[in-house]
Formats: structure tokens, sequence, C-alpha cells
């Protein structure tokens, strides 16, 4: 095996190397599709691709006009970050948070919300939010699981709150794609800045891509190698 062959397949059971190599692949196969989009909106495609493999995301992720530079700065300015679930606030980079002096949310299991939950009939999520929108001013949030709390924010954008960025994009069958587009006329209205994945199709993994993205952006961390040696430092 000759030295340089050799150093390539070390290079890709490393997880920077790893990571890198399967960017590369995606931008061709962007390439190829004759996907264009602008430098920064692309930056988050491909991380959500990434966390998916699924290239319908390159039609169906929506941006609002400069969601991408309103969401890096809102995280410059420690704004918080509120998810959905838990497995979207443990998969959120903490090493960028901290660096960028910001914090996660999650309320999905706070007595108050199980309480209110519990009474009414009505989603946890949904209290969840409406809890967040009057703890934390100015939010970031991360919805990749449950539509209602996309429901629950639009109302709470129409009664006068006002989140930094809402990331939409909750999976499933039952009112998702209603929500997203509810979501998207609100945020339309009210000039929210919004990335939204239209359509079934969503989840944790692809919502967590497109707050990591930012957060790497942000924090300067783009580069996976920067990020490794910050987890150890």
């Amino acid at each position: 095996m000759e030295k340089k062959e050799r150093e390539e397949r070390i290079w890709l059971t490393h997880p920077a190397g790893i990571e890198a190599a399967s960017l590369q692949i995606i931008e061709k196969e962007l390439n190829l599709r004759k996907t264009v989009l602008p430098p920064d909106e692309m930056m988050v495609l491909k991380r959500v691709i990434h966390a998916t493999a699924d290239f319908d995301y390159a039609q169906n992720l929506v941006f609002s006009p400069q969601a991408v530079s309103e969401g890096v700065k809102a995280l410059q300015q420690g704004r918080p970050v509120c998810t959905d679930t838990n497995m979207a606030r443990a998969g959120i980079s903490q090493s960028g948070l901290k660096k960028l002096g910001a914090g996660v949310y999650c309320y999905m299991t706070d007595p108050e919300v199980e309480n209110q939950a519990r009474e009414t009939g009505k989603t946890r999520a949904a209290f969840a939010v409406r809890k967040a929108a009057g703890l934390l001013p100015e939010a970031v949030f991360v919805i990749g699981n449950a539509p209602t709390a996309l429901v629950e924010l639009a109302e709470q954008i129409r009664q006068g709150y006002t989140p930094s960025l809402v990331i939409g994009i909750p999976v499933g069958f039952v009112n998702v794609t209603e929500a997203k587009e509810e979501i998207l006329r609100c945020c339309r209205t009210y000039h929210i800045p919004y990335i939204v994945g239209r359509g079934r199709k969503g989840g944790t993994s692809a919502a967590v891509a497109v707050i990591n993205a930012l957060i790497y952006e942000a924090a300067r961390m783009t580069d996976p190698y920067s990020r490794l040696d910050q987890k150890k430092s």
C-alpha cells in the first residue's frame, strides 16, 4: 500500500476526516443536481443532508431572507436556544454554546408543563413553548418533533412574542404539513426569521443539524478539527 493511500485511509477513520469527506461528497452531488443557493444557506443544507442522507431537503428547506445571518447574530449575542425535546437539547453543540455564552432549554419535563398537559388533554409540547415564551426573551426555537409546538409558537408570536429565529422541521403525518405552513404564514406576517422544512419530512436530527450549523458559524468552529480540540480542552 502506497504511503498516500495509507494516509488517506487513516484520515477516513478519524471523526474530522469522515465529516470532511462526507461534506465533500454532498457538495459534489448537489452540484450534479444543479442545486443553487446562497453560500450561507448551502452551508446549512449540507449539514442537514449530512445528518439525514436525504437530498430532498434541497427542495424542502426554505429560508427567510437573511435567516442564517440573523440566527448567527442572535447566537453571538447569547440568545437562548429552546428545543421541543431533550433529545434535541442533548444533540446541540455544548462547546459551541459555551463559547457563545448561550444556553439551551427544554421544558417538556417541567412539572408545571406536565400538570397543564394532563389537566387539559393537550400536548406537553404546546405548554412547553408557552412557558418558554414567558421566560426566554428573543429565543432561537428549534422544533424537530412536535407540530403542536409550532402551532403554539405561532400563537405566541401573534400575541406579541418575538423569537430571534424559528427552526421548524417536525416530522410526522398528523397536522405536520399544516403546522409548518401556519408558522411560515405567521413568521412572514410578523417578520420573524425562519428556517422551515416543508412537508412531512423532518425530525430532531434535521433540526439539530440546522442549529449546529449556525452555532459553528457563530463560534467560528466550522473546521471539524477545531471542534475536536475544543472538546478535549
